[in-house]
C-alpha cells in the first residue's frame, strides 16, 4: 500500500512542477540584450570613472594624487606635472600629466571619488564593456575625460 501512496505523492510533486514551470513560459524573459537594449540601474550604481572639467574647458583634477592614495587595489595611476602658467591645463599649480585607471583591479569601491577635492572624478552609472586585450582595459586621461556613451536607464529606488 505504501508503493501507491508513494507514486500518488510522487505524481501531485511533478504536477506542482509542471504548474510552475507552465506560470514562467507565458512570462517575458528577464533577460537585456545589452548594449542594444538599455540597462536600468539603481541610482546609487557606481560604473564607469569619468574626469570632468570646468565650465571653461579648465581640467578640474590638480595632480594631488589623492585619489591614487585613496584606491584600495591601486588600480589609478597619476603623475603630475606643474601647470604651465601662459597656458594652464587646470587652475591649480599642478595637473595630472597621466592619468590611467585599470579595470582590471578596480573594484568600482567609490573611495577615489570620495577622496578628491576637487571633485574631478566621478564613477558615472555608465557600465564598462568588456574587451578582448587586457591593455584596453586600462583608460587614459584622454578616454576618461571623453566620457562614454550612456545605455543605461536610472530606475527609481524600490
Amino acid at each position: 500500500m505504501s508503493g501507491v501512496g508513494d507514486a500518488v505523492k510522487g505524481a501531485v510533486e511533478i504536477g506542482k512542477a509542471m504548474g510552475v514551470t507552465l506560470k514562467h513560459l507565458s512570462q517575458k524573459p528577464v533577460t537585456v540584450e545589452f548594449p542594444e537594449e538599455p540597462v536600468a540601474v539603481y541610482p546609487r550604481h557606481r560604473g564607469r570613472h569619468e574626469l570632468r572639467r570646468y565650465e571653461n574647458g579648465l581640467e578640474r583634477c590638480i595632480g594631488c594624487q589623492l585619489c591614487e592614495a585613496a584606491c584600495p587595489t591601486g588600480a589609478i595611476f597619476v603623475d603630475a606635472a606643474e601647470n604651465d602658467p601662459e597656458h594652464p591645463v587646470s587652475p591649480g599649480e599642478r595637473y595630472a600629466k597621466v592619468y590611467e585607471i585599470n579595470f582590471l583591479r578596480c573594484i568600482f569601491c567609490g573611495d577615489c571619488e570620495e577622496a578628491c577635492p576637487v571633485e574631478a572624478i566621478v564613477l558615472t552609472h555608465n557600465i564598462p564593456k568588456a574587451a578582448y586585450d587586457r591593455r584596453s582595459l586600462v583608460l587614459t586621461k584622454e578616454q576618461l575625460l571623453a566620457g562614454a556613451e550612456s545605455n543605461v536607464v536610472v530606475r527609481a529606488e524600490e
